[in-house]
């Protein structure tokens, strides 16, 4: 018997066996999509985000998020999930108020933020808090508003907005709409 032969024998199988494993790993494009696609996915994931919007090298918003999941579709959308903090700055770098949210959703396309759960808009300078379960902020005109009930709390005392309110992203002053509460009111006018 002629030894090459042999070898021949056990290398034809191996042949054949790495030529069909090869050649059996060809992928449909169309059935990867079927099977690995959903639609309703987000294209982006972001665990800690931290997101700095700026004019002229001056920070204006910075936002904070533990999980944020981003949409680009018809509408460039980022989902905020288990937290949220928005500061606001003024034109010296300081922060003069954060909002504070559970979740929310910002809309880069038309420029605004929903912020949902356990909502406060914190104002440092006059030391007053907002609480609230929604809110809407207009990032064009820095405006922010709500449309369910909100309180206020300040060193002075407690307003509540039956059907929200509109304030500035500072804080600094706001209108409540249906307001009731108590507030103690200095005496400034001199009476001559």
């Amino acid at each position: 018997m002629n030894r090459y032969s042999n070898k021949s024998i056990h290398i034809i199988p191996v042949l054949f066996c790495l030529t069909g494993i090869i050649f059996s790993c060809v992928n449909d494009l169309e059935t990867i999509k079927k099977i690995t696609f959903n639609t309703n996915a987000p294209d982006e994931t972001t665990k800690e985000l931290h997101i700095i919007i700026s004019d002229s090298g001056f920070a204006k918003i910075e936002i904070l998020a533990s999980l944020a999941e981003t949409y680009r579709g018809d509408q460039y959308i980022t989902k905020v999930k288990d937290s949220l903090r928005v500061n606001f700055f003024n034109d010296k770098g300081e922060i003069v108020s954060t909002l504070f949210a559970l979740s929310g959703e910002i809309n880069f396309t038309n420029g605004t933020v929903i912020v949902k759960d356990s909502v406060r808009l914190l104002n440092f300078k006059n030391k007053q808090l907002l609480e609230t379960e929604a809110l809407f902020w207009n990032q064009k005109d820095s405006t922010i508003y709500s449309l369910s009930q909100i309180i206020v709390r300040t060193p002075k005392g407690i307003v509540i907005g039956k059907d929200g309110l509109k304030t500035t992203q500072e804080f600094d002053r706001y209108e409540l709409l249906k307001p009731e509460g108590k507030i103690q009111i200095e005496d400034e006018l001199e009476i001559n």
